[in-house]
């Protein structure tokens, strides 16, 4: 993101961060444009934290060494010229193209924009209750949020950095950010709690600064442990191999936690970030081994060419990826054709990040743009006037295409709607209905002489499901008339249990339970045996099919799949199925359905039920032994 990149004084390049940088842009674009690849690859961002902490209060210690003093003001000027620029240009572009766009890509920018201006986006989300877990309404900025930790971090750490270096003791100033980074990784395990009961406090532990502050702090002591832009490193003690090793143990860990770890399990809180900042620093002073090998294959062209460009990549990947689903509704964000998207994301960002690298972050950051404005080397007037005339058009477009993005905003989501329209239905009193057949009935697709099995009626039905059923509940409630449905927003499957039982203790389970969960998270098989336990053999279940552009969506189907058919009374009703070759008529999340969406939704449900009222006795060998039959 935004950690220092290279300086032009050759002692300031610090062996192996551009491929650390470049590692970690990898671990957050394989997170976001290819669902599943790496579930737990937002640690990328973890990575770039512990990188930045470490190399700003690295620079910061030699400046202090250097003239005895640190000038804050300049430092605060040099990081508005290595954000501003590349930033302001990403946010106007992107919000004239959503302002094109219109629909769901403009929800909330109005605040996005305001947040991500002041490098608040983070506490601004907090304040709006917007869930970092929750996928319902694709923020066009969201991943601005660490830019906004980051920055805060830069506009205190440097007066910190002053009053620490006034201490006599080195060990002290050392453990000063050591102990104030473990504060923050115990408040944020403490105050994330677990995602799948409070997905709300888990976000706003994740999005603080105060709890999601320990890779900047570690990394800061670090760099006060080692202060690596001494004018002459001492040789490590270790040898090169050992250093070597444990560059590739630790970016091998660093993987390993972007596969295993994911953003709504509470270990993630409790231990895997914090796993992931340790394993960054282990590398970061591997890397600076003066013998090893480690740092020259970081430093290796590709790696480099991408840890330069990582602020411009982390800029705009999010961005485009939500501008291209936008633009692009019918395109299926799960399975093959989500990966399509995601490269052909990766490609624009690819080039807007180069541009951005070459024509914004440079020429700001050389100071090229103040000598061309002052008229030095060849910028002549006439270059000099039209530089400026683009200029002034460049911000006035700017500022025109987010005035238009704001006045453009619809009020909520178009999920968000369906979801308020099914909790308005679950909420009215009831009404009498007519059951009217969502499609052919099974009776006229089969032989007149072999009649169809009535469905069971509403009474008879109870279903717990999440914010998709709760979408679908004017459907399923106009189809059977009296069903009982408890369906809440973010809901997962290992809450069913809870759910179900409580049902069970209060005597309003039916014969027919249908599971609408898999949505929100993956799934415990165990937790399904569990679910059939309460249920009983003398209750039908159906487990109804996942649908969402979320990587664990081919898991949960495929344990949901297992389970129903190790189960004679359990039967899937294919919502995944039922909607794919028609994707567009869910909302641009393509999770929740709308009227037409959810007619779809209940008919899976009336076929798995169907099927379960034709369901044949089950045979009494005992009391019918001539029926047996032994292999």
């Amino acid at each position: 993101m935004s950690a220092i990149s290279t300086s032009s004084v050759a002692r300031d390049r610090l062996p192996g961060l551009d491929g650390l940088r470049a590692l970690a842009i990898v671990l957050v674009l394989a997170y976001h444009l290819f669902p599943g690849l790496a579930p737990g690859g937002f640690i990328g961002v973890d990575v770039f934290l512990v990188v930045s902490g470490y190399l700003i209060t690295a620079l910061l210690v030699a400046e202090h060494r250097a003239n005895g003093r640190v000038a804050i003001r300049r430092f605060w000027g040099r990081r508005a010229r290595r954000l501003l620029p590349a930033l302001v240009v990403m946010v106007g572009t992107t919000a004239a193209v959503a302002a094109a766009i219109g629909g769901d890509v403009l929800v909330g920018i109005g605040w996005q924009l305001a947040g991500v201006l002041t490098f608040s986006s983070n506490w601004v989300s907090i304040a709006q209750g917007s869930s970092y877990l929750d996928q319902t309404s694709p923020e066009l900025f969201r991943h601005a949020w660490s830019l906004a930790v980051e920055e805060q971090f830069y506009l205190l750490w440097p007066l910190l950095v002053v009053l620490l270096l006034l201490l006599p003791l080195r060990a002290l100033r050392i453990a000063v950010p050591l102990a104030l980074a473990l504060a923050s990784a115990v408040a944020m395990a403490i105050l994330a709690g677990d995602p799948a009961i409070d997905p709300a406090a888990a976000s706003a532990a994740y999005l603080s600064t105060l709890t999601h502050g320990f890779g900047l702090l570690l990394g800061a002591g670090l760099a006060l442990a080692v202060d690596p832009l001494r004018a002459e490193i001492p040789t490590r003690r270790a040898p090169a191999w050992a250093a070597d090793l444990g560059a590739l143990l630790a970016a091998g860990g660093l993987v390993a936690l972007a596969v295993a770890l994911s953003i709504d399990a509470a270990i993630t809180y409790r231990g895997g970030i914090v796993a992931a900042t340790l394993l960054t620093a282990v590398l970061i002073v591997c890397l600076a081994h003066p013998a090893g090998a480690a740092a020259r294959i970081a430093d290796a062209p590709l790696p480099r060419w991408l840890g330069e460009r990582s602020y411009g990549l982390y800029l705009w990947h999010w961005p485009v990826l939500i501008l291209l689903g936008a633009a692009l509704p019918a395109i299926d964000r799960v399975g093959e054709q989500s990966w399509m998207l995601g490269l052909g994301a990766l490609a624009i960002a690819l080039v807007l990040a180069a541009l951005s690298h070459r024509f914004v972050e440079q020429p700001v950051r050389t100071r090229l743009l103040d000598a061309a404005l002052r008229g030095e080397a060849a910028w002549a007037r006439p270059r000099r006037v039209a530089l400026v005339a683009g200029l002034g058009l460049l911000i006035a477009g700017l500022v025109a295409s987010g005035t238009v993005a704001v006045l453009r905003a619809p009020a909520q989501s178009q999920a968000a709607a369906f979801i308020a329209a099914g909790q308005a239905a679950l909420d009215a009193p009831p009404a009498p209905a007519v059951a009217v057949p969502l499609r052919v009935p099974l009776a006229e697709r089969v032989p007149a002489e072999a009649p169809a099995v009535p469905l069971p009626g509403g009474d008879q039905i109870v279903a717990v499901g999440d914010s998709v059923m709760l979408a679908a509940a004017p459907q399923l409630q106009a189809r059977f008339p009296g069903i009982a449905i408890d369906a809440a927003v973010s809901r997962q499957m290992r809450q069913a249990p809870a759910i179900v039982g409580a049902l069970a203790a209060a005597g309003q389970l039916r014969p027919f339970v249908v599971i609408g969960l898999g949505t929100n998270g993956p799934i415990d098989p165990a937790v399904l045996h569990e679910l059939r336990a309460l249920i009983g053999p003398e209750r039908s279940l159906v487990l109804v099919s996942a649908q969402a552009p979320r990587g664990w969506i081919p898991e949960v189907n495929a344990h949901l799949s297992a389970f129903a058919a190790d189960y004679r009374e359990v039967v899937i009703a294919d919502w995944r199925g039922s909607i794919a070759p028609q994707i567009d008529l869910l909302a641009r999340d393509q999770v929740h359905p709308g009227p037409a969406g959810g007619r779809i939704y209940t008919g899976a449900v009336e076929s798995a039920l169907q099927y379960l009222a034709e369901l044949p006795p089950p045979i009494d060998y005992e009391a019918n032994p001539e029926l047996y039959r032994p292999r």
